[in-house]
Formats: C-alpha cells, structure tokens, sequence
C-alpha cells in the first residue's frame, strides 16, 4: 500500500510539475511526510523536482524569458541569508499561517480580476521572496505563482521561466541541506525508484499541457494557489 501511495504521489506531483511549471512540491511534500521522516521528504521533494526541471528545460528553453530569470536569480541570492534568519528568530507556523491567509486574499483578488504589471524591480523583488520562502519554510513557488497570474502571462513563458529558476533555487537548496544537514541513502534508492514514475509524468503532462488553453492554464494556477493557502492554514492553524 504504502508503494501504491509513492507512485501515485510521485505520479501526479510529476504531472502537475510538467504541464504548469510548478506544483510539485506543493503537492508532493505533505504526502510524502506522511511516507517518509521530515528531512527524507523535502530532500526527496528537491531531487525529483530537480529532475523534473533538468529534463524539461531542454526542450523549453527558447521559451525562457531570460532577463526575468536573471533578475529573479539576482534577487534570491540576495534575500536567501534572510530567510535564514527568519527560520532562526521567527516561529514557523505563525510565518506559515500568515503566508496561507496572504495567498487566499491574493487569489480571491485575482479571481476579481487583479491585475500586475511585469517590471525589473518587481522581478527583483518577487526573486527576493522566493528566496526568502525557499530558506525559510522550502516553498519558493507562491510569490512567482502570484505574480504571474496578476500579469496573466503567456503559460509558455511561466513554465519555462519557473522551470528554468528552479533550477538554480532547488540545486542551491540540495547542496546546502546536504552540506549543513546531511542526507541519507534511502533518499537516493527512493529517488532511484521515483525516476521511472517522473518519466511517465513528464510524458502525461506534457501531453496535458498542449491541450489546455490560456485561460484553462490560468484557473490551473488559481487553483494550485487556493490548495497551498489552504494547506497552509490548515496545516498550521492553533488548536
């Protein structure tokens, strides 16, 4: 049962992942607690996303908006020592909380028709708190998720963009858990077995993403944004 569970997470996570650019570790990272101990599961959640990304990029890199990326590189390094320190000082289910009721409010605006403009300060800026979130509670996607969404861009360019940061954000993750945390076999034998399902995923979703349209694509997001608040409430509301 509990390999049934693996596939079937791993299955639909790689899915979500390909055809949208994100959702993988939103997805994936509460089940796969449920299979495996805290660090097994983020670090299992970083290595598969990072296949995921490897792979695709490939194919999807003429559809890169490069200067965006840069400056999203740019403001994440820059604001991951923040995040650091806000994992240190601050307590974590209050940050989360405050995080799942900021993306609820922010989705029910998009939903209304809230529209950002796409700028390089704000791309500086939306780099930023991914970097931040990404130190801090190893979710860099809401921010980048948000900020599309408000510019209603093109989904070649949000998949390929996202994609193509997290390279960057999830290897930079890795390397630093593994450096300062450690890391253990079952990790890797688990993402050894992962990788025929991830195959298979990109496959289905790929195929997803060339049917779905701009505003299908669109609601997609929406929805990946209301089911991260929600977790997030859920998850950490005090009892």
């Amino acid at each position: 049962m509990e390999t049934f569970i693996f596939i079937l997470i791993v299955l639909v996570a790689s899915i979500l992942q390909t055809s949208t650019g994100f959702g993988f570790s939103i997805l994936a990272t509460p089940f796969l607690l449920f299979l495996f101990e805290p660090l097994e599961a983020i670090q299992l959640n970083l290595l598969l996303s990072l296949v995921i990304s490897s792979v695709l990029i490939l194919k999807i890199r003429q559809d890169i908006d490069l200067g965006i990326l840069k400056r999203f590189v740019i403001g994440s390094t820059v604001a991951l020592p923040v995040g650091i320190l806000i994992f240190a000082l601050l307590d974590m289910r209050q940050l989360k909380l405050g995080i799942g009721l900021f993306l609820l409010a922010v989705t029910i605006l998009l939903l209304f028709n809230f529209r950002i403009a796409l700028t390089k300060s704000k791309d500086l800026v939306v780099g930023g708190i991914s970097g931040a979130l990404t130190a801090s509670i190893g979710m860099p996607g809401p921010p980048i998720l948000v900020y599309f969404s408000g510019a209603d861009t093109l989904k070649e360019k949000v998949r390929a963009t996202t994609l193509a940061f997290y390279l960057f954000i999830y290897s930079t993750s890795l390397i630093i858990q593994v450096l300062f945390v450690g890391t253990a076999k079952s990790i890797w034998v688990a993402g050894g077995y992962g990788l025929p399902i991830v195959v298979v995923g990109l496959f289905l979703g790929q195929r997803l993403f060339n049917r779905i349209n701009q505003t299908a694509f669109r609601f997609i997001m929406y929805a990946i944004l209301l089911i991260t608040g929600v977790y997030l409430l859920v998850e950490n509301w005090p009892y």
